[in-house]
C-alpha cells in the first residue's frame, strides 16, 4: 500500500500473534499505524465478547501504545440507549468493534465502558501521544440506512468526546460513513462540522450504491471524490474485494490507485494549486507526446506504460506522435498541432 501512495496504514489484524504482526509492522513502515485495540482485547478473552472488561481493554491499550501505535480507532460513540435504533435497519451494525460493543452492553445492560471510561482513556493517550480515531460504530451498512437516528446520534456523540479530548490535549478525528447515495453525502460533512468542531473527519468511501460487489472500489471512490471536495481530511480505501473476501496484494494496489485518485480530484475541486501544476504538467506532456513524462507524472506508472506498449511496444514509439487509438493519421493532437503551426505561418507571412 505504501508503494502505491498511503499516507497511513491500519493493522486491522485478527486471531494468534497478534502482538507479534503489529511490532513488524511498526519497526518498518514509514507511515503513521492505527489499530483497533478492541479486536486484540477480544482474542484476550477468547472472542467472547460478554466477557470483556475494562480492565483488559486498558492493559491492551497501554500495551499498544507502547508499542509505538499512532492512532487508535475506539468505538465509544456506541452507547446502550442507540442500539435498538438499529432494529429495523436493513443490514444493522455492520462495525466490527461497533457489534462487539453492542453485544457487550445488551448482555449487561450496562452503558460501554468506553464512554463511561473516556476520560480514562484520554490520560492514556496524552501520556502516550496517540491520537484518537472515534469509530462510527453504527454507520450504515446499506444505503437504505443512510443518513437515520442511529447514525447521527452517535456523530452528535462524537462530537461530545472530541470535545472532552482536546480538553486534555489529545488529538482527534472522526470516523465517518459507510454507505451513503450522493444526494445524502454533503448532509454528512455539514453535520460533522457542526457537531465535532471541525475535527478532521475521515470516511470509508463513501459507497455510493450496493449493487456492485466487485467494483467498490468504484462506487466507492464516487463518494469518496464528492466528500473529500466538501471538506473531509482524509480517506479510507475500499478494494475490490470489499464484501467479497480479504485482499490480496493486486486488490490493495487498485484499491490505493482508485483513492489517490479520488483524493486528488477532490483536491482539484478545491482549488489547491498543487494539485492543478500536476495536471497541467501531464497534460502538456500529452500534447507534446513526451510519454516518458506521461508516464512518469501519473498515479500508477507501470500500469500507463503497460497498456501504452501492449500495443506499440517498440521503444520508438515512446517518442511516435500518435498511440494505438488514432493512429499516425487520424491523431487530433497532431492536427491540432498543425493547424497552429499553420496559422503562425499565415500570421508571419
Amino acid at each position: 500500500s505504501i508503494r502505491w501512495g498511503a499516507d497511513t496504514v491500519m493493522d486491522l489484524s485478527t486471531g494468534r500473534n497478534i502482538h507479534d504482526t503489529r511490532e513488524w509492522i511498526l519497526r518498518n513502515s514509514p507511515v503513521p499505524i492505527g489499530t483497533v485495540p478492541i479486536y486484540q482485547a477480544l482474542e484476550k478473552v477468547n472472542g467472547v465478547a460478554e466477557d470483556l472488561t475494562w480492565e483488559i481493554f486498558r492493559d491492551t491499550l497501554i500495551e499498544q501504545a507502547e508499542q509505538g501505535v499512532d492512532y487508535f480507532t475506539i468505538h465509544a460513540g456506541v452507547r446502550l440507549p442507540f442500539i435498538p435504533m438499529t432494529a429495523k435497519r436493513v443490514t444493522g451494525i455492520v462495525s466490527r468493534g461497533g457489534s462487539i460493543m453492542a453485544k457487550w452492553c445488551l448482555a449487561h445492560h450496562k452503558e460501554s465502558f468506553l464512554y463511561e471510561r473516556f476520560e480514562e482513556i484520554c490520560e492514556i493517550m496524552k501520556a502516550y501521544d496517540v491520537a484518537f480515531s472515534l469509530g462510527d460504530g453504527l454507520r450504515p451498512g446499506s444505503i437504505a440506512d443512510a443518513n437515520d437516528e442511529a447514525q447521527f446520534s452517535e456523530l452528535k456523540t462524537l462530537g461530545e468526546l472530541t470535545q472532552i479530548a482536546w480538553k486534555h490535549d489529545v488529538q482527534v478525528m472522526i470516523e465517518g460513513p459507510g454507505h451513503v447515495p450522493m444526494h445524502k453525502i454533503k448532509a454528512n460533512m455539514d453535520k460533522q462540522l457542526e457537531a465535532c468542531g471541525e475535527a478532521p473527519f475521515y470516511t470509508l468511501g463513501p459507497l455510493t450504491t450496493d449493487i456492485a460487489p466487485g467494483y467498490d472500489h468504484i462506487t466507492s471512490a464516487i463518494g469518496a471524490a464528492m466528500i473529500g471536495w466538501f471538506g473531509t481530511a482524509m480517506l479510507c480505501y475500499v478494494t475490490p474485494k470489499e464484501h467479497l473476501g480479504l485482499p490480496d496484494r493486486d486488490d490493495v494496489k487498485v484499491g490505493v490507485v482508485t483513492y489517490k485518485l479520488a483524493a486528488h480530484a477532490a483536491d482539484l475541486a478545491k482549488g489547491h494549486p498543487a494539485a492543478q501544476m500536476r495536471d497541467d504538467a501531464l497534460s502538456r506532456a500529452r500534447f507534446e507526446f513526451r510519454w516518458r513524462d506521461q508516464f512518469n507524472l501519473s498515479l500508477d506508472p507501470d500500469t500507463a506504460e503497460d497498456y501504452h506498449d501492449q500495443t506499440l511496444p517498440a521503444e520508438g514509439a515512446k517518442t511516435a506522435h500518435f498511440c494505438s487509438m488514432c493512429g499516425p493519421k487520424f491523431c487530433s493532437m497532431q492536427i491540432s498541432q498543425e493547424v497552429r503551426d499553420f496559422a503562425s505561418k499565415q500570421n508571419q507571412g
